[in-house]
């Protein structure tokens, strides 16, 4: 891939992560946006991107981004985006889940 491609690519995946986080948690720190541009390895932001979709919060989140390059593990119920809403959700029969 040639290098205008790859940094375009960087470029949409920065973008995409900022819009996803603000469209899951809002208004962001100018601190957090600038360490986002400064991220320059394209799986780094894909996982980001990934985590920013599914983090049950924030903070989830933001232990993510402070993680290493080689983290790439995205499981549990931190990174269930409903996790919240759904304790305590009636079942279709009127009894609670527990």
């Amino acid at each position: 891939m040639f290098s205008f491609e790859s940094d375009a690519l960087l470029v949409d995946d920065r973008e995409d992560l900022i819009a996803v986080l603000q469209m899951r948690f809002g208004r962001m720190a100018a601190e957090v946006i600038e360490h986002i541009y400064g991220i320059g390895d394209y799986h780094t932001l894909q996982r980001l991107i990934l985590a920013a979709a599914n983090a049950a919060s924030w903070e989830i989140f933001e232990e993510e981004l402070q993680a290493s390059n080689h983290s790439f593990r995205l499981i549990g119920e931190e990174f269930n985006p409903l996790r919240d809403q759904v304790k305590g959700w009636e079942r279709r029969d009127g009894e609670k889940k527990k």
